[in-house]
């Protein structure tokens, strides 16, 4: 019998007559939330910070191959038994102890939540300003943001809200409607970044400003790092996929394509900014507000605003409204879950966190990989090496089953889990603090440039040494 502290509807097996994504609808998920304004700053911003432009484009391929494999990996359980992340990790940290990484999984949504919000946001702010200039709000500073900006967020902030309250079909429908439209708002930068930077050529040509030496490591780690959360609860989507062919080709076809291709885009359009203007401009938004022409100005910040709103609904509402409901589930819906997510969203200051691409990149990308890199090893290594991709689902929801280890948790996870964070946790402190470098030993701010692979490696060794065969027998 499923224990209601364990179990809701949100939280059930999706019944094999609801799974109703094909391979375009993951595709197109994947199409939604890639092509977003994170994923042109994470490109822009490594040529802002010195690398060449096709240094960056390669750079953040490599790292979404790699993030790729677990992707698909802790995909399989949710399409094999038709069940969300947090039910899932179960599985390895007893039905109790799951509520750990959910809850760290589902407060990272929380400020990814906030942050999109922010850039969703500007592009209706500046849509407004371009479109109705003599509207305007008074030029004061509320809470360390412009008014204008803030009440523009808040706008933004309400239209999410909406469909988080439409529900899982609603974000079926947003994504495969924006996907094509964001595809030839991605290509018409493109043809921008290549007329007005006197072509393709001279535009990637742009050389590098520091050594790869001094690049590399961290571009690689943050571009992991950034879709270290999805690859958690890839579950949520993937149990509403019709076949394991569906969620894994859907995801290898779209996912380090589409990431690529619009990583591409910002990297020519930032390199194509500093031929133009003379200056890197690194946030879309900076770039849009140049243009002399109000009605282009309007429409490319609304589609700023529309590529926004359908990777935020998707990547940041779907894990933490499931991961909310996982703490109470008899009180907890996934609609409830959602307006929490977002609440939590506006209570971080996400403009805060984007003052300074140090703040946004080696400090919350590279930051929450430290976190979330180990839950997505030890799940991996307990689903695929241990259990050969068997769970006995109905255990998942009740007490005293086979998940129940230690009163609900399994402490050998919670040690494997910290010891994949502890060696990162100094040179993530010297890098949130600004303390100087030389604070710690060398070999913590090493350990922390590489935090994702550091954390996960460690993290799934020591599962697979811990647990002994009788547990997962």
């Amino acid at each position: 019998m499923n224990d209601p502290s364990l179990y809701n509807d949100d939280l059930a097996p999706v019944p094999q007559a609801k799974r109703t994504w094909k391979l375009w609808n993951v595709a197109a998920l994947w199409v939604g939330m890639a092509i977003c304004v994170p994923t042109y700053t994470l490109a822009s911003e490594r040529v802002a910070g010195g690398m060449s432009a096709w240094q960056a484009v390669l750079v953040i391929a490599l790292a979404n191959l790699i993030v790729l494999l677990p992707l698909m990996a802790n995909g399989h359980p949710g399409t094999k038994y038709g069940i969300p992340f947090p039910v899932v990790v179960r599985a390895s940290f007893g039905v109790k102890g799951a509520q750990l990484p959910a809850v760290l999984r589902a407060l990272v949504a929380c400020g990814w939540f906030g942050i999109q919000c922010w850039f969703g946001g500007l592009g209706l702010w500046a849509t407004a300003s371009a479109l109705l200039p003599s509207v305007t709000l008074p030029d004061v500073t509320v809470l360390g943001a412009p008014l204008g900006q803030l009440v523009w967020f808040f706008v933004f902030w309400a239209i999410n809200v909406f469909f988080i309250w439409r529900g899982m079909e609603s974000i079926k429908w947003l994504e495969t409607l924006a996907a094509p439209f964001l595809l030839v708002c991605g290509a018409a930068l493109l043809v921008w970044a290549m007329v007005k930077g006197g072509g393709l050529g001279n535009v990637m040509s742009q050389p590098a400003t520091k050594p790869l030496s001094e690049t590399f490591a961290v571009a690689l780690t943050s571009g992991v790092s950034f879709w270290a959360t999805l690859a958690l609860n890839i579950p949520d989507f993937s149990r509403f996929a019709r076949s394991q062919r569906d969620q894994a080709l859907g995801q290898a076809i779209a996912m380090p394509t589409t990431m690529t291709l619009f990583a591409f885009v910002g990297v020519a359009t930032t390199a194509a900014t500093v031929v133009v203007f003379g200056d890197a401009l690194v946030y879309p938004d900076q770039l849009v507000v140049k243009f002399e022409n109000p009605f282009i100005i309007g429409i490319s910040m609304l589609g700023l605003a529309i590529a926004t709103l359908s990777t935020n609904i998707a990547a940041n509402v779907v894990s933490p409204a499931n991961d909310f409901a996982n703490l109470a589930p008899a009180k907890v819906s996934y609609r409830m879950g959602g307006v929490i997510t977002a609440v939590i969203g506006v209570l971080i200051c996400p403009w805060l966190i984007l003052k300074s691409a140090g703040n946004y990149i080696f400090v919350w990308l590279v930051g929450y990989g430290v976190l979330l890199g180990p839950v997505g090893a030890i799940m991996i290594v307990d689903y695929f090496v241990l259990r050969r991709t068997k769970l006995e689902v109905d255990d998942l929801y009740r007490r005293g089953g086979r998940y129940e280890y230690t009163r609900g948790v399994n402490w050998r996870a919670m040690v494997a889990f910290a010891a994949g964070v502890l060696p990162c946790l100094p040179g993530f402190i010297v890098a949130a603090s600004g303390m100087e470098p030389e604070s710690v030993p060398a070999l913590f701010n090493h350990l922390y440039t590489w935090a994702w692979f550091v954390s996960s490696g460690i993290s799934g060794v020591a599962y697979g040494l811990l647990m002994p065969k009788r547990l997962v027998a």
